[in-house]
């Protein structure tokens, strides 16, 4: 046995054909630590754009929306604006009303006076004519 009882390849020490293994096994687990590196980056990424889309179409949504609530603002500006407006036209309508209403309600008291003073004057003419005779 040559060289203090270690076997090896002749002429090449122990030490380092055992160092060339461990440098072999070192470059395949960087390898294999590379090839995960890169997937787990490639899933980040595949995450990433699934985020871009959903973003992407929410953000459409959102122009949506925000488009439709436009529309419906300046609905509604119509609506309230046609509303006061015919608010108004109905409290002039009641105004007018109660007003006539008043109006006729004092022609009926008047007639009523009238046709029991046209009574009353009839009756006495009628007594008037009665005691003449």
């Amino acid at each position: 046995m040559g060289h203090g009882g270690v076997v090896g390849a002749p002429g090449v020490p122990q030490q380092t054909h055992l160092g060339a293994m461990a440098l072999a096994q070192q470059g395949a687990s960087m390898q294999s630590f590379n090839n995960e590196l890169i997937q787990q980056i490639e899933d980040l990424r595949g995450k990433r754009d699934e985020i871009s889309r959903s973003l992407a179409k929410e953000e459409e949504e959102k122009v949506k929306i925000q488009n439709d609530l436009a529309v419906l603002t300046k609905r509604l500006s119509q609506i309230n604006d046609s509303l006061a407006r015919k608010y108004s036209s109905r409290q002039e309508y009641d105004r007018t009303i109660d007003e006539t209403e008043g109006a006729y309600m004092k022609i009926l008291e008047s007639s009523q006076t009238l046709l029991t003073v046209l009574k009353r004057e009839s009756m006495n003419i009628q007594k008037k004519k009665q005691s003449a005779t």
